[in-house]
C-alpha cells in the first residue's frame, strides 16, 4: 500500500497543533471549497500529513496522519461535503516557515504555494522530504523505507 503526502491548513487561534496533540485526533470538517474536499476524499488511513499554520504563525509546525477516511462532515447540513479523522503524530524538531518554503527552489511546484487559498493539499514524496529535512528531521526514519 502506498502512503500519499498531505498538507492542511489551520489558523492556530481556531485548532492549533497543540489543540490536535491534547485531544488525541479531531474530526476535519468544514471544508467548503470543492478542490479541497477532493483532497479530503482522496486520502486513506496512515496517510501522512503536514500541519500548517495560517494567518498567525505562517509555518508547518506538525505531522499529523490520516486515521478515518471520508465520511459526511457532519457540519455539512447539505451533505455535500466529506470529513476525515486526523490524529498526531508530533511536533516538528523545527518550524518550517512559509517564506523558508519559497524559497526553497525544490518546493517551486508546491501545491499549497501554488494554490494558497487551498486548505488541504496534496504533497510529493520529494516535497515532504524536503520539508522534514529543513526541519531537522531524518526521512526515512530509521528503519523504514521511503
Amino acid at each position: 500500500m502506498t502512503t500519499s503526502y498531505w498538507l492542511v491548513k489551520s489558523e492556530p487561534a481556531k485548532y492549533a497543533f497543540s489543540d490536535l496533540e491534547r485531544e488525541g485526533r479531531t474530526i476535519w470538517d468544514g471544508v467548503r471549497n470543492n478542490a479541497a474536499a477532493l483532497h479530503l476524499r482522496a486520502m486513506k488511513v496512515d496517510d501522512q500529513v503536514l500541519y500548517y499554520h495560517s494567518r498567525e504563525g505562517l509555518a508547518v509546525v506538525g505531522l499529523a496522519k490520516v486515521v478515518r477516511e471520508s465520511f459526511p462532515d457532519p457540519s455539512d447540513p447539505a451533505g455535500r461535503f466529506v470529513a476525515v479523522e486526523l490524529a498526531p503524530v508530533r511536533a516538528l524538531m523545527r518550524e518550517v516557515t512559509l517564506s523558508e518554503l519559497k524559497a526553497n527552489p525544490t518546493l517551486a511546484a508546491m501545491a499549497m504555494l501554488r494554490q494558497s487559498r487551498l486548505s488541504v493539499s496534496p504533497v510529493t514524496a520529494v516535497e515532504w522530504a524536503e520539508i522534514l529535512t529543513m526541519a531537522g528531521e531524518a526521512w526515512p526514519p530509521a528503519g523504514h523505507e521511503g
